[in-house]
């Protein structure tokens, strides 16, 4: 390993690492809230004490969304903000290190221990708290690596670049204006969790609701109407066959995962009164895509298991198919591009072993970044199975390693001067 590389590992600080990742935990940055735009400032401040010359920019969410390429939301926000550092050096950035800001909200607070999600607690060597693994220690972890440089005193040949991405959960809105705004690069990781895997493809999910039609009649006599609750069934059994259907051929990057296409129904709402007949279902839910599917397509499939649902009123009163809501396509990093090999080494060179490539099944910022011409995967600490769960939690060893292996990643692709 050359001297310089052991300069930049030296220089990472852990306990200042994990300071800083505690302290985004404790800023509830639900996404869609003022958190979220609290928490980006706060991201670039810390990216300017580390020297990169920073870009912050209110989004212009209007001009975005009449976009035909817009790829949709789903959390009401009055505005939005993206963060963009650059290090020195010339020309494009080698690399961009991505992560997002914003999390899921906590749900039943009941469910988790201490009953406060954003506390950062630490026990032993886990980090506790909503957005410790989705996906604040891979944000920390690339801020991380700019301190370490700096701190190295290191000056990269090529810039290196951090994109701090608001709105990842609900659709993309924050990536898509990032690279709206000309930002871009060589390559890209995306430090979303991986458990150590480095993920070169992902599925795509798109939001869909659904209104399944009644008839309103008395509790009384119920035979005179129709419940939009009982017709709903044969619309959920024929998403269950589709679902089947979608997963026969699983391509090998999935490994062992028999379901990486899954549809499922989130949220189910019917009936405005206890004794009467309810004439509207509605149901949201999401549409996993298929690796290279075409977004188009999925939605028609959907469609048409929908509509061919057997149910003679349902014949009559077919139920409406819309579309809201994030959409994420899926994407992958080109068959045999050098970021593979070059992630694998620094990986390797850290951690002692050759990291496993898969594919993973849900969207990410991943597909904005490939289709506007970045190639990218993803690689980050964490496991993704806490992910949006009351148990959610990294692991801060991972979080050490995940560092270490970005700045090396950082500093052979961007060379020194």
């Amino acid at each position: 390993m050359r001297d310089v590389e052991a300069r930049v590992l030296d220089a990472v600080d852990d306990p200042g690492t994990v300071s800083l990742l505690a302290e985004t935990v404790r800023v509830p940055s639900v996404t869609g809230t003022d958190a979220e735009s609290e928490l980006q400032h706060h991201v670039a401040g810390l990216l300017a004490e580390a020297g990169l010359d920073v870009d912050v920019w209110k989004i212009d969410i209007d001009g975005l969304r009449a976009r035909e390429d817009f790829p949709g939301t789903e959390a009401p926000r009055t505005e939005a903000y993206g963060v963009v550092g650059v290090t020195g050096g010339e020309g494009l950035p080698a690399l961009a290190l991505q992560g997002h800001v914003d999390v899921v909200p906590t749900g039943d607070l009941a469910k988790w221990e201490g009953s406060d999600p954003f506390a950062a607690r630490i026990v032993g060597d886990t980090l506790h708290g909503r957005g410790a693994c989705d996906m604040k220690a891979g944000l920390v972890a690339n801020i991380a690596v700019v301190r370490a440089l700096r701190a190295a005193g290191v000056r990269l040949a090529r810039p290196l670049a951090v994109h701090s991405v608001m709105s990842e959960e609900d659709g993309g809105l924050g990536a898509f204006a990032t690279l709206a705004r000309g930002h871009t690069a060589e390559a890209a990781v995306l430090t979303e969790p991986t458990s150590g895997t480095v993920i070169t493809a992902n599925a795509g999910a798109l939001t869909f609701r659904l209104e399944v039609p009644g008839r309103a009649a008395h509790g009384a006599t119920r035979t005179e109407g129709v419940s939009a609750i009982e017709v709903f069934w044969p619309v959920f059994e024929a998403l269950r066959r589709l679902e089947e259907e979608r997963n026969r051929d699983v391509p090998p990057l999935y490994g062992d995962n028999a379901l990486p296409y899954p549809i499922e129904i989130g949220t189910v709402r019917a009936g405005d009164w206890a004794s009467t007949v309810p004439d509207l279902l509605v149901a949201e839910g999401r549409l996993g895509v298929r690796l290279d599917e075409d977004p188009a397509d999925a939605r028609a499939a959907l469609e048409e298991a929908v509509h061919g649902a057997a149910s003679p009123w349902l014949r009559e009163n077919p139920p409406v198919v819309t579309w809201p809501g994030g959409q994420f396509a899926s994407g992958r990093l080109p068959e045999g591009h050098p970021l593979l090999g070059e992630v694998n080494r620094a990986v390797a060179d850290v951690c002692g072993a050759w990291p496993r490539e898969a594919a993973a099944p849900y969207g990410s910022d991943l597909r904005l970044y490939a289709a506007g011409g970045i190639p990218s995967l993803h690689y980050g600490p964490g496991d993704v199975r806490f992910a949006h769960a009351p148990r959610e939690q990294v692991e801060l060893a991972e979080l050490r390693e995940v560092t270490r292996a970005l700045a090396l990643l950082a500093v052979r692709l961007c060379g020194v001067r």
